[in-house]
């Protein structure tokens, strides 16, 4: 993506003149705020702290977009910025948000460490939260909206093993390609994969190959390890890989060694890029998440809150380290594969014309993409 960076003074100086900064296609630290309406009146500016846009491109082409669509048609006032996996500039921005008359704070942490410092000065200021898409660890925030994220990796465990069933693999060396260890939602998608697979390894069906988790989800990093992977095992037959970043990673690697196609490799996220891997041929698999449905659940909790309600969740989850349960609204995940990408399009997460370029517009065809 093209970088286009505007300083956080910029970015509240234009919101305390009620303006609209853009920050370049990248999305870094920006700042929107809705027109005013009679609905807006009523209610609290809401604050939203996304946390980069290099570990997946959904958080700027796709939640940034839907929040902003939702508080539009809700009239309230907002506030969306990007930290750009800086830990000191989340902070600040949170600080900026609540100095600025945030009455409602929406954060995606960086770890749980700053979330919960983030958390912790919002309460005492008297601005609930909404961990959305990670729950902060001992944070306490007021509500959780994320999706079921053990489900995301059991079906990334169950399609990698559809993967290596469809090419009648004996005995194939797994590798995992894990997220990053500082998201707790990294440590639920292992979860997840390893409640199908570890089973597999146990009965001698699989073998056990490296095992590495990918600081910060940083996909180059990702590249890095899965090439020390693969000298270490030259035998990997099966990649689990925790999102389309990492996949495409490890993809580029064994497109070196001629490998693309011939060992199956996972996803999360339906990016244009997976799906374009998919329709190639050189990942197995990806997990869409409707990010509107979470977007949407987000917002309407976000707009109660500012309107001084108090709105009930539909479930709760345990936070881990607290033992505290968290109310929350939690979206089912689906599985996709190359006869089922033409999902992901009807329901408008991307458009035929983004993903059926050049060469993949036979594949988009095949695949019956309308």
């Amino acid at each position: 993506m093209r970088k286009g960076i505007l300083s956080l003074t910029a970015a509240a100086a234009a919101l305390a003149l009620g303006l609209t900064a853009c920050g370049g296609d990248s999305g870094q630290t920006t700042t929107s705020t809705s027109s005013a309406t009679a609905s807006a009146a009523k209610a609290g500016k809401i604050g939203v702290i996304l946390p980069d846009s290099k570990s997946s491109a959904r958080w700027e082409t796709a939640d940034r977009k839907y929040l902003q669509e939702a508080f539009q048609a809700a009239g309230v006032e907002y506030d969306i910025q990007n930290a750009q996996n800086d830990k000191t500039a989340f902070q600040t921005i949170a600080d900026q948000m609540i100095t600025n008359g945030a009455t409602v704070l929406m954060i995606v942490n960086l770890d749980s460490g700053t979330g919960k410092t983030v958390i912790d000065k919002a309460k005492a200021q008297g601005v609930p939260t909404i961990d959305y898409d990670r729950l902060t660890l001992g944070g306490g925030a007021a509500y959780y909206v994320s999706f079921d994220n053990t489900k995301v990796g059991t079906l990334q465990g169950e399609g990698l093993s559809k993967c290596l069933t469809d090419k009648k693999a004996d005995k194939p060396i797994v590798a995992y390609l894990n997220g990053s260890p500082t998201d707790n939602n990294a440590t639920l998608f292992k979860d997840g994969y390893d409640g199908v697979l570890k089973p597999k390894f146990d009965a001698g069906e699989y073998v056990k190959g490296p095992d590495q988790a990918v600081p910060e989800w940083d996909n180059t990093q990702a590249g890095t390890i899965f090439e020390q992977m693969l000298t270490q095992e030259p035998k990997i037959a099966g990649v689990l890989a925790a999102n389309d970043g990492l996949g495409n990673a490890a993809i580029t690697v064994l497109k070196k060694n001629n490998l693309n196609g011939k060992v199956p490799v996972t996803g999360q996220d339906a990016t244009v890029q997976g799906l374009q891997n998919i329709l190639a041929g050189d990942q197995c698999m990806t997990v869409y998440k409707a990010v509107k449905k979470e977007a949407d659940a987000a917002a309407k909790l976000a707009v109660a809150l500012a309107k001084g309600e108090k709105p009930t969740a539909a479930a709760s989850v345990k936070d881990p380290e607290s033992g505290a349960d968290v109310p929350a609204e939690l979206m089912e995940p689906q599985a996709i594969y190359f006869d089922n990408v033409k999902d992901v399009v009807a329901d408008g997460y991307v458009t035929k014309e983004e993903l059926c370029t050049g060469d993949f517009a036979e594949k988009c065809t095949e695949a019956g993409i309308q």
